[in-house]
């Protein structure tokens, strides 16, 4: 069924719901495993600068995350390809899903208010919609 499952891992509380799922998953199905962790980018950045201390910042949250997962990945005898990328969420774990040839796509649900998904729209929503694959939202 699913051979090649990415998890999309940010570090919070929906994301380690999402990684405990994705490891059960992929032992029941013989599957790999990778997770995807996005050094997010700010948008409009001020300078050069405020790149890079975002970059410096994330990628000492990020190692955490992803020995946290690895920590996880190896109590249960499963093995985790772990990429941390940069870049703004949704395009970059899209692109690449389909780069990657993932047959599923497994993300946390973080939950806001409603005003906020109507103004904003969530991550979880923009993924279901546009990635190439199957999408497992964990509750």
């Amino acid at each position: 069924m699913y051979k090649k499952i990415l998890i999309a891992n940010d570090g919070s509380e929906g994301a380690a719901k999402a990684l405990k799922v994705a490891l059960s998953l992929t032992k029941g199905l013989d599957a790999q495993l990778h997770m995807i962790a996005v050094e997010e980018l700010p948008r409009f950045p001020a300078s050069i600068e405020e790149v890079v201390e975002e970059q410096r910042d994330a990628k000492h949250q990020l190692a955490k995350v992803a020995q946290q997962a690895r920590a996880k990945a190896k109590a249960q005898d499963v093995v985790l390809e772990v990429h941390l990328v940069a870049g703004h969420p949704v395009p970059t774990i899209v692109d690449f899903v389909g780069k990657g040839e993932f047959d599923l796509l497994i993300v946390g649900y973080m939950g806001h208010s409603a005003i906020y998904n109507r103004l904003i729209g969530s991550t979880t929503d923009r993924l279901v919609e546009l990635a190439p694959c199957a999408v497992l939202v964990v509750k």
